[in-house]
């Protein structure tokens, strides 16, 4: 069952998400899009599989979800530095500081929840 209370993580990825999606968008309109795909589809899936990861079957699959959401979120990094580094991409640094932000935040995630599984799991 889901918990509906305050996420900050679950806030955060959908916030980010949404930014990302009106950023790429103005690429795909530039016709820039093999970035702007690749972008996309990194960055919305952090939010997927940290909001899948709510309803986790184990405290293992828990910290699974949130991995592959820091490896999608590691990986938009990428793809924002790119953006970053490149002619032609409107690029703001709130991009990469949002990206940062998560990256810790799963990074703490991950760490309590690993310490809370029994030894040897």
């Amino acid at each position: 069952m889901r918990n509906d209370r305050e996420n900050i993580i679950v806030e955060k990825t959908l916030a980010f998400s949404l930014l990302i999606i009106r950023y790429c968008n103005t690429h795909i309109e530039e016709k820039k899009f093999i970035v702007a795909n690749q972008l996309l589809r990194s960055s919305t899936s952090i939010g997927a599989n940290v909001f899948e990861a709510q309803n986790a079957e184990s405290k293992a699959d828990f910290i699974h979800k949130m991995k592959v959401a820091a490896k999608e979120a590691s990986e938009s990094l990428y793809w924002v530095t790119l953006c970053e580094k490149s002619e032609g991409y409107n690029y703001e640094e709130k991009y990469k500081n949002d990206l940062e932000d998560i990256i810790r935040i799963l990074s703490r995630k991950i760490a309590t929840s690993k310490q809370e599984l029994p030894f040897g799991s």
